[in-house]
């Protein structure tokens, strides 16, 4: 193997340490300019249409109605603890603040989406958000979600927090489950926990309660729900049940009204084979 000539290797390190140099000057120029900015304006962006905070309140926070940001040099504010200020704000999922080479002060602010409204057995009430953690109820809007109430027994600090109970971590999932089909999102009003910690369903349409029971097999127990809709109740009618049980990944049980003081049950047992028959089609059932 032939070695380089010393001419080319001179030359090549030459041009790294003209290009290394460069470098540094830019950064230093950089440095100096960024030093010399004044802020010209604040923006605030609040994308979504949640609106736990708003632009008066990201302003309150950061006390920006205290003081003047406008005509101050940028590096004489500390935009790191001004992002820790949003951040540590419950309804605040995430936040960002930087200043470009124009003075401009950018605040950017992603809003935690809550997709469940729990109201326990110790009368706390609060959110739990899509990530499943708990957050306080807002001062400044409601959030429309569906809402769950009985033996919840999750507690509530007030703050931020983690879900504990294996049935609040089970609400969170059928929540979630129900947020994402259009057809139960629109179906489902409000969720319940029995005396037994168990959770039911209750539709806006029809007098029944739904007995889920827990979160497990969540997508074949709803599975199995739609095909209770579309074979049994158009030939009884929408009212003809006090409770549907689904909380059997296999089976349907339907416990029918009746006038008398003592209720007769009435069993209607469904395999999971012939449940498929029935619901290979759902979509007249989302019209």
């Amino acid at each position: 193997m032939f070695k380089k000539p010393i001419w080319r290797i001179v030359i090549q390190s030459f041009l790294w340490v003209i290009t290394l140099g460069g470098l540094v000057a830019l950064m230093s120029f950089i440095e100096i300019k960024k030093a010399e900015v004044v802020c010209s304006d604040v923006k605030i962006y609040i994308p979504g249409s949640q609106y736990f905070i708003d632009k008066k309140e990201v302003e309150k926070i950061l006390q920006i109605s205290s003081y003047t940001m406008i005509g101050r040099r940028i590096d004489n504010i500390n935009l790191h603890n001004l992002e820790n200020r949003l951040k540590a704000n419950p309804f605040i999922e995430f936040a960002k603040v930087y200043a470009d080479m124009d003075g401009i002060i950018m605040i950017e602010i992603v809003q935690r989406q809550p997709i469940l409204r729990i109201m326990n057995q110790f009368d706390q009430d609060y959110y739990i958000d899509k990530n499943g953690l708990k957050i306080p109820l807002s001062a400044n809007f409601t959030a429309k979600v569906v809402a769950a109430n009985g033996a919840i027994d999750e507690p509530f600090g007030g703050k931020v927090d983690t879900l504990r109970t294996l049935l609040a971590k089970d609400l969170f999932k059928t929540a979630a489950f129900i947020r994402s089909d259009s057809l139960w999102d629109a179906q489902i009003a409000q969720i319940y926990v029995n005396p037994g910690h168990e959770i039911e369903l209750i539709p806006r349409v029809g007098n029944q309660r739904i007995l889920l029971g827990n979160a497990d097999s969540i997508e074949v127990k709803f599975h199995n729900l739609l095909a209770f809709y579309k074979q049994a109740l158009p030939q009884v009618g929408w009212d003809a049940y006090k409770l549907i049980n689904i909380k059997y990944a296999n089976q349907i049980i339907g416990v029918k009204n009746t006038k008398a003081d003592s209720l007769r049950m009435k069993q209607l047992k469904t395999t999971a084979d012939s449940i498929k028959k029935v619901t290979k089609d759902t979509s007249l059932i989302k019209q």
